[in-house]
């Protein structure tokens, strides 16, 4: 899990209204609740719009923390789900049947991202030279359990595969992760994730490599990356709702912490070795409105 200028696992942030409404926990009574709400939102056409805060590295692999805006939508409109993503969205155009013990997604994702861009708060960093922002675009596919520990609660597995087509490098991220989701009442939603990220020697090159001409600039040793695994972390999501039913939409507050640590090249690399570190750390707040 990248935890750095993209800050995947951001889109977790709007996860537990999400997969509340996407498993057979929303239209059951939830633990604490003695009788179901008048309307389910959560049901049908939906949309969650959200954002907040959050302070990380300034990029992927830097000491240097900064804040950053994060905004996210997240729904469901003709049966095709639009979940969030760092920077972007994924869509899914397998819809769940009520009541399924098992579900399936599948559809696009594309998603922006201006690591080295902006917000570089190292100088030396700096001097090495501002990155072009990319779009990737790719695919995202997962399955879900649903009432796996108890009657409210979900497990999914899915990963996302992209390509950059904005033409900065070409390279290519693969995204593997593992969720579980359990309400701890019917206002209250927690959501645990752990994630990976592997990248193709292109991307490794153009994110992780110090060049002679960016070694001149700013003093770092040349450097010459390959792909691999990049990075392992983890995501924890609180999510309360201030109607008191996540079900009824309104009002959520929510709250993000993650830890994520780089591997190989992208730990190796002057830019996090010399000027950085492997250990990134992420925490922040946010407000979602759903209707």
């Amino acid at each position: 899990m990248q935890i750095a200028h993209g800050l995947a696992g951001i889109f977790l942030a709007l996860t537990p209204v999400a997969a509340l409404a996407q498993s057979d926990a929303a239209p059951q009574t939830p633990p604490q609740s003695a009788s179901p709400p008048e309307k389910n939102v959560l049901e049908g056409n939906y949309l969650t719009i959200g954002g907040g805060a959050v302070i990380g590295p300034s990029y992927e692999g830097s000491n240097n923390y900064v804040v950053f805006p994060i905004p996210a939508i997240q729904g469901k409109v003709a049966g095709v789900a639009i979940n969030p993503r760092a920077g972007g969205v994924a869509l899914d155009f397998v819809p769940d049947p009520k009541g399924a013990k098992v579900g399936f997604m599948l559809g696009p994702t594309a998603t922006y991202s201006a690591n080295r861009d902006r917000h570089i708060a190292d100088p030396v960093v700096r001097a090495a030279g501002r990155l072009d922002a990319d779009l990737a675009v790719g695919a995202s596919t997962g399955v879900t359990l649903y009432r796996v520990l108890d009657k409210y609660d979900s497990l999914s597995a899915a990963v996302d595969v992209k390509w950059d087509v904005h033409g900065p490098h070409g390279g290519m991220q693969i995204s593997p992760s593992v969720s579980y989701l359990t309400p701890l009442s019917k206002a209250l939603v927690v959501a645990l994730s752990v994630s990976a990220k592997h990248v193709n020697d292109d991307y490794a090159d153009y994110y992780y490599s110090v060049s002679p001409a960016q070694s001149f600039a700013s003093g770092l040793p040349l450097y010459r990356a390959k792909g691999g695994w990049a990075s392992v972390g983890a995501t924890m999501v609180v999510g309360y709702s201030l109607s008191g039913d996540l079900r009824k939409g309104g009002f959520s507050l929510v709250g993000i912490a993650g830890y994520s640590r780089l591997l190989n090249d992208a730990s190796d690399n002057p830019y996090t070795s010399i000027r950085g570190s492997p250990t990134q750390l992420v925490g922040g707040a946010g407000i979602a409105f759903t209707f």
